[in-house]
């Protein structure tokens, strides 16, 4: 589906309504376990948690985003195809625990790229630099003073930085148990 202000296919319709606040989830290391370079559903383990805590953000009205550098692209691990696909599969089974992802943001490009159509010296949307977060609240009515980034690593947290964006580190374990002991869960 193609969103008529601006023409670029969305999983969801993004409804006319006042702004929400969001949730920017890092993908490795916050919803699923950091492997090294996971582009398929066979490598793939949830975070205990991961969906639990999305269906909680869904069930209080916020957008719910991936941001997640992808570098194995660019290093020609695996293709942007081949990361949809598990993408698709983790909206499938998120859909089973009554949960939902509204978009994914990725960045495939990196400064040591070996596909040169992504190499880029200080790649824009790649964090720490903030453009995956700033593509979002372009495109969806996001309410930035009361949105959150989880991340695991400090760059995650200087990109939500960057973006004016509070941020929380996960440093692992249950990140459902994390949000409700920082006290960071909707209400």
């Amino acid at each position: 589906m193609k969103s008529a202000r601006h023409g670029r296919p969305y999983n969801r319709l993004v409804p006319e309504s006042p702004h929400r606040p969001a949730l920017f989830l890092d993908r490795d290391g916050v919803l699923n376990e950091d492997r090294g370079y996971v582009s398929r559903w066979e490598d793939f383990r949830w975070v205990p948690g991961a969906r639990e805590s999305v269906a909680a953000f869904n069930r209080a009205g916020w957008l719910v985003f991936v941001v997640t550098n992808q570098s194995g692209i660019g290093r020609g691990y695996y293709s942007e195809a081949e990361v949809h696909a598990l993408h698709r599969r983790m909206d499938a089974d998120l859909a089973e625990a009554g949960a939902r992802i509204d978009t994914y943001y990725l960045a495939p490009q990196h400064p040591q790229a070996k596909v040169e159509a992504y190499r880029h010296p200080d790649p824009p949307l790649r964090k720490p630099n903030p453009g995956m977060i700033l593509q979002a609240l372009a495109e969806w009515p996001v309410d930035r003073d009361r949105s959150l980034l989880i991340g695991d690593k400090p760059s995650d947290l200087e990109a939500a930085l960057r973006a004016g964006i509070r941020a929380a580190l996960f440093k692992g374990g249950d990140l459902y148990r994390f949000l409700e002991a920082e006290d960071l869960l909707p209400r």
